[in-house]
């Protein structure tokens, strides 16, 4: 009888023990479903869904013939989730010799368990990201990216500019149609795991590829033209040089150079200094070359013709200045043609005194000066030209001449190229079209009529066969073209700098059928300051190559005949 009530006292004591555990666990319960709910439910989804961005692959930059100068380039980026890395050092070790991370840097992260996702890297090398990969390492994920690379190294990257490592466009023409290279990101969301491994893809946003832009750029005439560049800032101990060829008909650009340049794979480790696409976003006084809108607006207003003679000093008074010409000489009679070709700034005020300024500033405003081109690309400066209100009395022998006055290159260009294309100015540009859409429709207006167009045009021929731009020649060729030399401001002294001169030649070939435009100016040259002289041999160098490349015919035979054979 007593075993049996000590039996009894076990159950029951048995009994309320289980009770008890059950009345916790029935405690817990409704604790961990009311109070903890949302907050485990957040935790729960975290570790078990996780959505990434699927990158839209970039549209490629193409060159007129379609090769390729901006494309994408297969990538792994390597990320992870601290909550489901169940052992950081070894992760973190693992991506140091697969990848070369930094351990030390990456052990830290991935102890943070507050943080649902990490870089371990940014668009590894594919082949590596994959070794990792197969080492099955719980919390890592991969990522297919794409990396932006340059093909041509540092042709064009003035031009082309750069994407950074999100693969948005960050200057020149990758940031100026982004909207087409970009494309449209897609996403997935997967289910995976305690240990990171994925279960399942619950939702799916397919991305959107990016359409490739074929531009009118040549990479062979491009390329050619920095290597010209180059060299002539290495001959002349030049600070910079720039370069444009213009198709003389349609207003595309085939070339537009700049040294010293840069490789655009490398932008990040170059000045930004280099970055900078000085042919549309910096401006020069250009000197003679601007007496080309001068002697056009005269012609064009009726008030000479060509052979219209005048005496002409060998300085003249404006005002509270006096202005000579560059070489010093007599009193002599020169005709409209003459004063061009000899670039006599004597002659070039003489007309634009006939002109006033009212009408001259009106030719100036009528050529493009003054205002942006409209380019498509960006940081475009509209220059500067001082509204004919503001005009001093000496302004009126300064802006004739190319002082006081301050252009691009590109509006340079396309003064020029109006003339070549019978008195139509056409809007320079880089993007022929965008692949699937229609060509560029460059806007066009008439500047000049085209007889003046080709009157000025064979005046301009008298400069290359016996004026100042002599060493432009091409053999075989006519061309046309003005030379500039043009002292630069002073910023800290005022006035013009005695030391400082943007050398210049702007010409037209072949001048009997117009095919390019092609403009060199070199900044501050050393040894020598003149256009015809530092310029001009870069203009025949670049010119040479683009006509012989392009199978241009020559228009001049006997010059072809007459040149003395090289060495």
């Amino acid at each position: 009888m007593r075993r049996r009530r000590q039996s009894d006292r076990r159950i029951h004591l048995l009994l309320i023990l289980l009770l008890s555990v059950l009345g916790l666990s029935l405690v817990r319960a409704v604790w961990l479903q009311t109070v903890r709910a949302q907050g485990l439910g957040e935790l729960a989804s975290s570790q078990q869904h996780e959505t990434v961005t699927i990158p839209a692959g970039r549209g490629a930059l193409l060159d007129r013939m379609g090769v390729q100068l901006a494309i994408g380039e297969e990538a792994t980026s390597v990320y992870a989730n601290p909550q489901t890395v169940t052992n950081p050092r070894a992760v973190a070790v693992a991506a140091g010799k697969a990848l070369g991370v930094d351990p030390d840097v990456l052990y830290p992260q991935l102890l943070d368990k507050s943080k649902g996702f990490v870089y371990v890297m940014r668009k590894a090398n594919p082949e590596k990201a994959k070794a990792l990969e197969e080492q099955h390492l719980a919390g890592l994920g991969f990522l297919p990216e794409e990396r932006r690379v340059y093909p041509q190294g540092g042709v064009a990257a003035q031009v082309l500019g750069y994407a950074g490592l999100d693969n948005r466009g960050l200057a020149g023409l990758e940031l100026q149609l982004e909207r087409y290279l970009a494309g449209r990101p897609g996403s997935e969301t997967f289910v995976k795991d305690p240990f990171g491994r994925v279960l399942n893809v619950v939702r799916s946003v397919p991305e959107r590829p990016g359409r490739d832009v074929l531009l009118t750029l040549d990479h062979t005439v491009q390329a050619n033209a920095e290597s010209v560049l180059r060299s002539t800032v290495s001959q002349w101990g030049a600070k910079r040089a720039t370069a444009v060829v213009l198709d003389a008909q349609t207003g595309g650009i085939l070339a537009m150079a700049v040294a010293p340049g840069f490789d655009a794979n490398a932008y990040s480790q170059t000045s930004s200094e280099l970055h900078r696409n000085v042919v549309v976003t910096d401006t020069y006084e250009p000197g003679s070359t601007f007496k080309l809108v001068t002697v056009a607006a005269a012609l064009s207003e009726g008030l000479v013709n060509e052979n219209t003679p005048f005496t002409l000093p060998y300085a003249i008074q404006v005002s509270d200045r006096v202005i000579h010409d560059a070489e010093p000489r007599g009193t002599e009679t020169m005709t409209v043609a003459q004063i061009l070709s000899r670039s006599s700034n004597v002659g070039a005020i003489t007309l634009a005194q006939l002109l006033g300024p009212q009408r001259l500033a009106r030719w100036i405003e009528r050529f493009g000066f003054g205002k942006a081109v409209g380019i498509d690309f960006p940081g475009e400066t509209p220059g500067i030209v001082l509204p004919v209100e503001h005009w001093s009395g000496s302004t009126i022998g300064n802006v004739p001449i190319g002082q006081g006055i301050a252009v691009t290159a590109v509006q340079m260009a396309a003064a020029f190229a109006a003339v070549a294309n019978d008195g139509v100015w056409t809007a320079p540009h880089l993007v022929d079209h965008v692949i699937g859409g229609s060509r560029t429709k460059p806007d066009r207006r008439r500047v000049l009529s085209r007889a003046v167009a080709k009157n000025v045009l064979a005046m301009l021929e008298n400069v290359v066969s016996e004026g100042t731009g002599t060493l432009a020649a091409v053999p075989g060729y006519t061309i046309a073209g003005k030379t500039g030399t043009a002292a630069k401001p002073d910023p800290v002294n005022g006035g013009y700098s005695t030391w400082d001169y943007v050398a210049s030649f702007v010409g037209v070939v072949p001048a009997s059928k117009p095919r390019f435009v092609i403009l060199v100016s070199v900044d501050e040259p050393r040894g020598a300051i003149w256009g015809g002289v530092v310029a001009a041999p870069a203009f025949r160098r670049i010119a040479d190559f683009a006509l012989q490349y392009l199978e241009v015919p020559p228009d001049d035979p006997a010059s072809l005949a007459a040149a003395p054979a090289s060495p």
